[in-house]
Parts: C-alpha cells; sequence; structure tokens
C-alpha cells in the first residue's frame, strides 16, 4: 500500500449540493431558502435564542438556586472504619456518632482502604 494511492470507502464522500441552478436541479429559484425573510437574504443571521424581539425564554423564566463548586459536604469513610464500628446498620447519623464524619457533612462515601471482615448494612 502506497499514500498516495489511499481512497475512501466508497459512498463514504458526496458530491457537494449545488443549489440555484435550475429548475432541473431541485433546488432551483429560491434554491431552499424558501420565500422573503431575513433567512432568504444574503448575511441574515439572528443570535441563539433570538425570538424576534419577544423577551427570550431565558430571560422569562426567573433564576433559581445556586450550587457552590466549592462545597464540601461529602466525607470518605474506609472499610477499615467501618470494621471497627460496633453497630451492623450504619448510616450517616452512626458515622457522625462515632467521630468518623464531621458534624457538617451529609453524604458519606465508602472507599476501598483496608479489608471489611464482618458483614454490615
Amino acid at each position: 500500500m502506497q499514500l498516495n494511492t489511499i481512497k475512501p470507502a466508497s459512498g463514504a464522500k458526496h458530491s457537494k449540493k449545488r443549489v440555484g441552478r435550475g429548475i432541473g436541479s431541485g433546488n432551483g429559484k429560491t434554491a431552499g431558502r424558501g420565500h422573503k425573510g431575513q433567512h432568504a437574504r444574503a448575511g441574515g443571521f439572528h443570535k441563539v435564542g433570538f425570538e424576534g424581539g419577544q423577551m427570550p425564554l431565558q430571560r422569562r423564566l426567573p433564576k433559581r438556586g445556586f450550587v457552590s463548586q466549592m462545597r464540601n459536604d461529602t466525607a470518605e469513610v474506609r472499610l477499615g472504619d467501618l470494621n471497627r464500628l460496633k453497630v451492623d446498620l450504619i448510616d450517616i447519623h452512626v458515622l457522625k456518632q462515632a467521630g468518623i464524619v464531621p458534624i457538617q457533612a451529609l453524604t458519606a462515601k465508602v472507599i476501598v482502604c483496608g479489608e471489611l471482615k464482618r458483614k454490615v448494612i
């Protein structure tokens, strides 16, 4: 195989549609742009979300909420820490009372560090 003989697979390339080249082409007269209006004109452009002067949807709806990217409310729990607990039913409150996770933690993730030698729920 030589680099100058490589061709794309058959059917992979399509010839460009030639618009405005007569009625027989199927794309003559208005050239697929419809009749009149901004989109039919050369240079007809409006920004994304523009609704013809009507107040755009993203500005009509109220702003709501904020999620801080810096918020750190998820604590990490090691398997070895779960091993040391005396109870079998473990939830976030049990972890807080045992001092494994901080009081302000809302959720906890178990990470694989150490071994779990007994069954926990």
